[in-house]
């Protein structure tokens, strides 16, 4: 019965993690580009000499869903959000990031910052900056701005070489390293923001369904623990 505890118990810790992502999911419904987030489980499984084998269920990855969310009209001139496949390019304080929050405002140099201060960036990885009468700025559809007389840039739009070693940062903010490219498979649209592509109705009953696995294996640790202790009991008599 040992194992059953061991293994229990390693449970217990996964449905436990997998709560708090759930509870993440829900409250950032609302946030706009943010990617649902799951749980892996795997198993260990290690020979005990001739006994049983020790099994334990360990939640140490967690994955995200990188479906769009719904777009909404704004009708902000640097607004955007990204139809298919692709991030854009943000400078933060600790280097460059991928993001699917396109809320942008042009700074008196002409820089779009998003409401963080991040500095969004060309394909070049520069500061876009815009220049002349913003009513006679344009935006293409594969991210090229100009204005009236020439193109003055092209936002950077960039998928990930290897999406399993994306890592999450601050909610909306992806670390990929250097090891993301130019995508084509992207669209830009002018004047929208990506919603959230949390489903509220399927986390919660993800929610449900966790909650009850977790009550059922603490009756189980609850019930050995009576068990061991009423052992102890008669052993001491």
């Amino acid at each position: 019965m040992e194992n059953t505890f061991y293994s229990t118990i390693t449970r217990q810790s996964g449905l436990l993690q997998e709560m708090q992502v759930i509870a993440n999911n829900i409250a950032n419904m609302s946030t706009r580009g943010f990617r649902q987030q799951g749980v892996v489980f795997s198993e260990f499984v290690r020979k005990t000499g001739d006994g049983p084998s020790l099994s334990m269920a360990i939640a140490n990855t967690n994955s995200t869903a990188f479906a769009g969310g719904e777009l909404t009209q704004t009708n902000n001139p640097f607004d955007f959000a990204i139809e298919g496949v692709g991030f854009f390019l943000v400078e933060t304080e600790q280097g460059v990031r991928l993001t699917r929050a396109g809320s942008f405002q042009p700074t008196a140099q002409g820089e779009l910052l998003s409401p963080e201060g991040f500095r969004l960036l060309d394909v070049a990885e520069s500061p876009v900056r815009i220049s002349g009468d913003v009513s006679e700025i344009f935006v293409a559809p594969d991210g090229t701005i100009s204005n009236a007389r020439q193109p003055l840039t092209k936002i950077g739009l960039v998928v990930p070489t290897n999406t399993e070693a994306l890592q999450r940062e601050d909610g909306v903010l992806f670390n990929a390293g250097q090891a993301f490219e130019p995508t084509e498979d992207a669209t830009l649209r002018r004047g929208f923001l990506e919603g959230s592509n949390v489903d509220p109705i399927l986390q919660i009953a993800r929610m449900i369904e966790v909650q009850r696995g977790y009550e059922m294996g603490q009756k189980f640790l609850d019930r050995e623990d009576a068990r061991i202790r009423d052992a102890m009991k008669s052993f001491t008599r």
